[in-house]
């Protein structure tokens, strides 16, 4: 079923607006939380566990909450609540300054946040098959104000000083709790509606994890993504360690987000052409050169074009990963996939990546990308046998009585 096209309209716009509030979070917490927590006093060990955290114990929550969303159909309403959490958390992290408190707060705001994330995505990939509308269009927005949020971001820590970074955040949670409440009504179609058993009851976590195929696409999108882990906790404290300024540091990570923003434009092209395996193939493969590259702290110049990069290590992995899911995932159940894509892939591996980078980061600095080479190689491989085995069938996931 296809919907009439003002609807159409309407719905693309206030999707692709909460994608544009979220990711002004995301450009904001992902460069400048760590500025933040040096600031604060906290070493490499202790900001990479501020950072690892989150992502561990997400693999408990997310999963929970999406498949609890998809039961009900009530996505919007479970993201206007995590919206409002992420505010209350944030003024938590900017009022108490040890480093238990900032553990506790930091893990309660990026929970929330990141439980947003496959709810969004859900409603998304629903406008997809609903309403015939381009995911990339409509995600694409989200990497925009990232960009701009690099930007003003970067002046801002230049002009006033690491300490600004909390607030920066907060902003990004205030815009994501305002835009929430424009978001299209919660919506069940009939071809979703399932009998509602008991959470407990459901088997849809154990007959995805039970199924090799999309164990095998969790191991490569997921340690592709993990791979940035040095890149997000470490990059801009390399960079200033080289003399490269905060604004500049804003720059480059617009550069790499302009790069994705690229290919969001033409997905629906990109995935028709290439493939969705073969895109996250294509991600891993680009962060083995990229990470290598970026162990030797090369100048400034060198790093424009190493941040392009980003548009094949993050932003082709991201959109083959939600296609992959789109393509080979039962209706009903992808937002519960969406969620162990984020958890367990991006989550639970990107946390044990951020843990390995600071443990090298420690004592030697920018070689702690080489870790990064080891973890992209993992992921290219097991993307080829991905690209060798994929299927044009979906992964049958039902819910026993």
């Amino acid at each position: 079923m296809v919907i009439a096209n003002g609807a159409n309209w309407s719905f693309a716009v206030r999707v692709a607006l909460f994608y544009g509030a979220l990711f002004v979070f995301y450009g904001m917490h992902t460069p400048f939380l760590p500025v933040w927590l040096n600031w604060r006093g906290l070493s490499a060990g202790e900001i990479s566990a501020v950072i690892a955290a989150p992502l561990f114990l997400r693999v408990f929550v997310s999963p929970v909450v999406a498949m609890t969303a998809d039961r009900s159909g009530a996505h919007r309403r479970y993201l206007v609540i995590l919206s409002w959490l992420c505010l209350a958390f944030v003024f938590g992290l900017a009022v108490f300054p040890s480093f238990w408190l900032i553990l506790v707060f930091a893990t309660g705001l990026m929970l929330c946040n990141s439980t947003i994330m496959p709810l969004i995505e859900t409603i998304a990939v629903n406008g997809v098959r609903h309403r015939g509308l381009d995911y990339g269009q409509m995600r694409l927005w989200g990497s925009l104000t990232f960009v701009a949020a690099n930007f003003v971001g970067g002046f801002a820590i230049y002009a006033f000083g690491g300490g600004a970074g909390v607030w920066l955040v907060a902003l990004g949670c205030v815009l994501t709790v305002a835009v929430g409440f424009i978001l299209p009504p919660d919506e069940r179609f009939e071809d979703e509606i399932k009998p509602a058993l008991p959470l407990w009851r459901s088997s849809a976590i154990h007959e995805l994890l039970g199924n090799r195929e999309f164990l095998i696409f969790l191991v490569a999108a997921g340690l592709t993504m993990a791979a940035h882990a040095t890149f997000f906790t470490f990059g801009i404290l390399l960079w200033q360690k080289q003399g490269i300024s905060a604004a500049w540091s804003g720059a480059l990570w617009a550069i790499g987000i302009f790069a994705e923003v690229m290919l969001f434009a033409v997905s629906g092209r990109a995935v028709a052409r290439i493939g969705a395996a073969r895109l996250i193939a294509l991600g891993a493969a680009a962060s083995i050169v990229r990470w290598s590259l970026m162990a030797f702290e090369p100048p400034l110049a060198a790093l424009i074009p190493l941040q392009l990069l980003h548009g094949a290590t993050y932003g082709a992995t991201h959109i083959g990963a939600i296609h992959f899911i789109h393509e080979a995932v039962a209706r009903d159940k992808q937002g519960t996939a969406q969620s162990l894509y984020s958890t367990i892939a991006a989550g639970a591996a990107m946390g044990g990546a951020t843990l390995i980078a600071g443990w090298i980061y420690s004592s030697a600095g920018s070689l702690s990308y080489f870790g990064m080479v080891a973890i992209s190689a993992l992921a290219l491989a097991a993307a080829m046998w991905l690209v060798r085995q994929r299927r044009r069938v979906p992964i049958v996931v039902t819910d026993a009585a």
